[in-house]
């Protein structure tokens, strides 16, 4: 017997697994899938054809409105005429192209590292990192709202594995200090993708590098939309490759292209390409998903106002939200001293802002509620897809509204005028 999602265990039969199937209908959690049958407007990812409507997509991780951009487009299809659809081998074979070595020696620059290594996918880089540097007779600390593959990897590590409260550094200071002498590894996503917010980094710096702990931070949802240039949010608390000494980043997010990389010293991204199963055995990406990748990291950096606009477009959702009484966040700031000795004067104090992120949750409690919105939405041209448990925890069942540099003002309020209708008839307001 084995456990499902829903909490039931079952047998392998047809009869107990349709019987699990209807208890996760019953329970408004069942996932379905939509189909993207085209796009209306050149070079840009937001307004699609799913399932035979038009709508604005605000459900996607394409922050930069980079997806669909020609020039990336134009450098897959080049790359893909010189070198083929397929790598052929893994990276330790005869898979690591040309491209492939472009790509780690920008990203590297990119995050101020001596080195990253690519991965096909997030979560095959987090299952790498974890395993690799932590182990039997050691800890793992993680955030109690860390991605699902910081947990998976935590888990098939064979370390022993603690959450510490979201966000909460005193709390993970604490698990720290009662289990020095094992802790291996902190982890923590930069920009929490389910709720946006953003981990208290500087804090948690300090912690790990006074316990002799290797921090780990997944700055998918970070990289390319927050900080000064875009690095992410380790450039946000202005902390260095001393301060976060593995990092931890996706390329089919803000730079809208595919697969993953860690980057950290020499060292680290050695015993990586070593040790980690998750590199080691598999396909390496396609050049050409290399040279897509290489683009867009290079027209993010020149094209700044994407950056600017997608955060100018989250703020003009918050405030239209707010006005017409949508259940959005509270104000993200926060108060923290600077990191003496990492970044800034040693001792001083200062009030930072947590920074905006194109991730604005609407929390509507029920996962029958939430998915009632969804479609309501749908049907009124919008797509922002709802998420439910085990995803979320029980009871904060939500629209996941994300913010693309490529959406109009016009789009944006839409949404909000929208959601207000819909917030309205459910009952839930600020």
């Amino acid at each position: 017997m084995r456990r499902l999602s829903s909490g039931t265990y079952v047998k392998r039969t047809s009869s107990e697994i349709e019987a699990a199937l209807a208890q996760l209908d019953r329970e408004h959690l069942r996932r379905e899938r939509r189909t993207i049958q085209g796009f209306i407007e050149p070079g840009s990812h937001v307004t699609a054809v799913i399932d035979g409507r038009q709508v604005v997509d605000f459900s996607s991780n394409d922050y930069l409105g980079l997806a669909r951009h020609p020039g990336v487009a134009a450098a897959m299809s080049e790359c893909a005429e010189r070198c083929g659809s397929g790598s052929g081998a893994s990276h330790l074979v005869t898979g690591h192209g040309a491209e492939h070595a472009c790509l780690e020696e920008e990203l590297a620059a990119f995050t101020g590292r001596e080195r990253a290594l690519l991965f096909s996918t997030g979560y095959m880089a987090n299952l790498a990192v974890i395993t690799t540097l932590a182990g039997r007779g050691e800890s793992v600390l993680l955030d109690r709202l860390s991605h699902a593959s910081l947990i998976d990897a935590g888990l098939l590590s064979g370390a022993r594995f603690k959450r510490y409260a979201h966000a909460n550094a005193a709390a993970a200071e604490s698990a720290l200090a009662a289990q020095s002498d094992t802790t291996a590894v902190v982890a923590t996503d930069g920009v929490f993708s389910m709720d946006g917010d953003v981990g208290p980094l500087d804090a948690l710096a300090r912690a790990s590098r006074a316990h002799d702990a290797w921090l780990v931070v997944d700055d998918a949802h970070g990289l390319g939309v927050i900080g000064a240039n875009g690095r992410g949010s380790a450039e946000h608390f202005g902390l260095d490759a001393n301060a976060v000494p593995v990092l931890v980043g996706t390329l089919g997010k803000a730079f809208g292209s595919f697969g993953a990389f860690v980057a950290g010293s020499n060292e680290v991204v050695e015993l990586l390409m070593q040790r980690a199963r998750s590199y080691i055995y598999t396909t390496a990406l396609p050049q050409p998903v290399a040279a897509a990748s290489r683009k867009a990291l290079e027209i993010a950096m020149r094209e700044t106002w994407r950056r600017e606009r997608v955060l100018a477009l989250t703020a003009r959702f918050r405030a239209g939200a707010k006005e017409m009484g949508v259940p959005v966040s509270a104000e993200p700031t926060v108060g923290a001293p600077a990191p003496g000795g990492l970044a800034g004067e040693a001792g001083r104090v200062v009030a930072r802002m947590q920074p905006l992120t194109p991730i604005q949750p609407v929390i509507l409690g029920s996962a029958e509620g939430a998915l009632r919105a969804q479609r309501e939405l749908f049907a009124v041209g919008f797509c922002v897809v709802a998420i439910r448990p085990p995803t979320v925890p029980r009871g904060s069942a939500r629209l996941r509204v994300t913010l693309s540099a490529a959406h109009t003002e016009a789009q944006v309020d839409g949404l909000v005028e929208a959601l207000s209708r819909v917030c309205a008839r459910h009952g839930v307001a600020c």
